[in-house]
């Protein structure tokens, strides 16, 4: 398509139908493919809030996870207690009570070509975050800084698709706020990727890192896992191979050193 891949303002100025305007829900034989992720990484605590939809088909969850390995976590196709808006995630399931406010801003825009379709995506990153997760048993968790990450994705997506993500916060060696995201399989061309370091609340894209086929490194950084969301579902037309750990990283991103990394790994698999 014209114009793709874009980043940044130029995304706007294609003039594509995209969130928050309401996209078609098919485009030629593919379905609308979209989601919403709000992601919290501390060295205390890690969570995830999520909601998907393959056309009419939703689904929600969340996870919480800590140090020690445990993780707490619901996926269901019901509203499963989860409220996820911009600005506020709230969450009452078995085993944690989430209540969270986020300052969000702007994010970075991407939008790239699929075929004769498009994809399209915003991250944020070091995302102030402030409130309460409270897990049965009665341990309580305050929140108060910039540890958020958001993806809001969208489009029509291949029927198969395949992707290695990291996301993540923390600080640099010299003690600034410094978050990333990269990724392999979607938006990862050689320009106008989502490929993003965030350092002390200015963005530039980053060059292209590879994944260790096992996740445990992307580029210049080492990751070690706390716990995983994992899924591996086959229904004959969805199946889905899905992997994500939750961890702390360390080593450099994009030529900084990192003092103090958190955040996810993913591989994900999927027909849809």
């Amino acid at each position: 398509m014209d114009g793709l891949p874009a980043r940044g303002s130029a995304v706007r100025r294609l003039g594509l139908a995209l969130p928050p305007d309401q996209m078609p829900a098919l485009r030629g034989r593919r379905p609308l493919k979209r989601w919403r992720y709000v992601g919290v990484y501390t060295p205390e605590l890690m969570l995830c809030v999520g909601e998907a939809r393959v056309g009419p088909i939703p689904m929600r969850w969340w996870a919480v996870a800590l140090p020690g390995g445990e993780l707490r976590e619901r996926t269901t196709t019901g509203r499963g207690g989860v409220s996820l808006h911009a600005g506020r995630v709230r969450v009452s399931g078995p085993g944690a009570r989430i209540d969270l406010e986020l300052h969000e801003g702007e994010g970075v825009e991407t939008a790239s070509p699929a075929g004769e379709h498009y994809i399209w995506t915003r991250k944020q990153a070091c995302v102030p975050v402030r409130g309460t997760v409270a897990l049965d048993g009665g341990t309580e968790h305050r929140l108060d800084g910039p540890h958020g990450f958001v993806d809001e994705s969208a489009g029509y997506h291949p029927r198969r698709t395949a992707w290695r993500w990291s996301a993540g916060v923390g600080t640099s060696h010299d003690g600034l706020t410094v978050g990333w995201n990269l990724v392999d399989g979607v938006h990862d061309s050689a320009r106008a990727s989502e490929r993003t370091l965030w350092l002390d609340g200015e963005t530039r894209e980053l060059d292209h890192a590879p994944f260790a086929p096992d996740l445990s490194a992307v580029g210049g950084m080492r990751f070690k896992a706390w716990s995983a969301r994992e899924d591996h579902t086959n229904l004959m037309l969805f199946r889905s191979d899905y992997l994500q750990p939750f961890g702390t990283f360390e080593g450099e991103v994009g030529g900084v050193r990192l003092r103090e990394g958190c955040g996810v790994m993913e591989s994900h698999d999927v027909r849809w």
